[in-house]
């Protein structure tokens, strides 16, 4: 068994629930990255099947007070129950969000950030599965902030799979194995 995995695909690709199945042990340190909003029904609902699906006994650790997912990481030790992240892409909104990004100012401040977490995944010593959006696969986005998220993620996606032992892709529910 690989000691980092990382699970991409498109919306509602299945990524999350393959993640999940990747990981077999009763207790599991599932990180939820989204943010919950106010007055979105849909997204609390979308949330709300993620919890339904998980067993009870896995230890959640929500974003509504954004966990420092770096130093979550860089605290583990090898007899620690497995880390899932999910995802990388609402962690990099939040990130975006954090450095007032959207229009292009605090790019230093979220390159730092995911410096870090790269580092911080590569240095894991648990079995570590993370989950994340592929977004270079589209249309170019006709927003600024569009096309700023996709450039960022795509940056993040490629280094955080440099430090992968095991890189899968999930097209229509099938995962497909890169390395």
């Amino acid at each position: 068994m690989s000691s980092r995995t990382l699970v991409l695909g498109g919306a509602r690709s299945g990524k999350s629930a393959h993640a999940e199945g990747l990981l077999t042990d009763a207790a599991v340190t599932y990180v939820a990255t989204a943010r919950r909003y106010p007055d979105d029904p849909d997204w609390d609902a979308r949330i709300a099947s993620h919890v339904a699906r998980r067993p009870s006994t896995w230890h959640t650790v929500e974003a509504s007070a954004p966990p420092d997912l770096p130093a979550l990481l860089t605290a583990t030790q090898y007899d620690d129950p497995p880390i899932l992240v999910d995802d990388l892409s609402t962690w990099l909104v939040g990130v975006l969000d954090d450095a007032d990004a959207w229009e292009g100012n605090g790019t230093d401040s979220v390159e730092r950030d995911v410096d870090e977490l790269v580092r911080s995944v590569a240095t894991c010593r648990a079995r570590l599965v993370l989950v994340t959006a592929e977004v270079g696969l589209g249309v170019i986005p006709s927003t600024r902030s569009g096309r700023l998220f996709r450039d960022h993620l795509g940056a993040l996606n490629a280094r955080v799979a440099e430090v992968c032992d095991e890189v899968l892709l999930l097209v229509a529910g099938i995962p497909l194995k890169l390395r």
